[in-house]
């Protein structure tokens, strides 16, 4: 009888403290188990340590506590410089990204602006700069929106949901959603039916 109400408590206050973490960050861990899956599901792949890097860091902006900040922004840093330096992915924690980020190549670089804001569903492939262009401000993106082997999306411009930017593409303007772009400088058509 004792060992069940000792057995009960124990659980009862497990399962108080991981609602409590579930209620501090209820996406937290469905957001490292989605990433883990989008990305090979292995611990190892660059793609998934860099967006869990992140991930961390940006949880560290929200913390209330100066010091916990702090720490957090050190740890972050530290981790950063060996990480980045080794998978050649660059987001700061400044960024905003949607859900289901997908780095769908991660063999060479990609580098995010800290202003950028991109939205649900991106994926992108290697060799991508997303970031500002001599000038205030960076790219807002859409959702649903694919980015192709060594292009650029530059400056304060808006690409709109479900675009998709071909490969060796610099875009520089603002593209209108449901869009095809091609080419440097950038060509932009219209979209021919639906892409699947």
């Amino acid at each position: 009888m004792l060992s069940q109400q000792t057995s009960t408590r124990s659980s009862a206050r497990s399962i108080s403290s991981e609602s409590a973490l579930v209620a501090a960050h209820p996406d937290a861990w469905s957001t490292l188990r989605s990433d883990y899956r989008r990305h090979g599901g292995t611990v190892l792949s660059g793609a998934f340590l860099s967006l869990s890097l992140y991930r961390y860091g940006r949880w560290g902006r929200s913390l209330r506590h100066s010091l916990a900040r702090a720490l957090v922004s050190r740890t972050y840093g530290f981790a950063n410089l060996f990480l980045a330096n080794v998978t050649k992915i660059w987001i700061p924690p400044a960024a905003t990204l949607g859900r289901d980020f997908h780095i769908v190549n991660n063999e060479g670089s990609l580098s995010i602006h800290p202003d950028a804001v991109i939205g649900d569903r991106l994926g992108v492939m290697h060799n991508v700069t997303i970031g500002s262009n001599m000038r205030e401000g960076a790219p807002v993106i859409g959702d649903d929106v694919f980015i192709g082997v060594n292009s650029t999306v530059l400056g304060a411009i808006r690409v709109g949901d479900r675009v998709r930017i071909a490969a060796n593409t610099a875009v520089t303007t603002d593209v209108p959603p449901d869009s095809i772009v091609v080419g440097s400088p950038a060509r932009i058509y219209p979209r021919l039916g639906p892409l699947r």
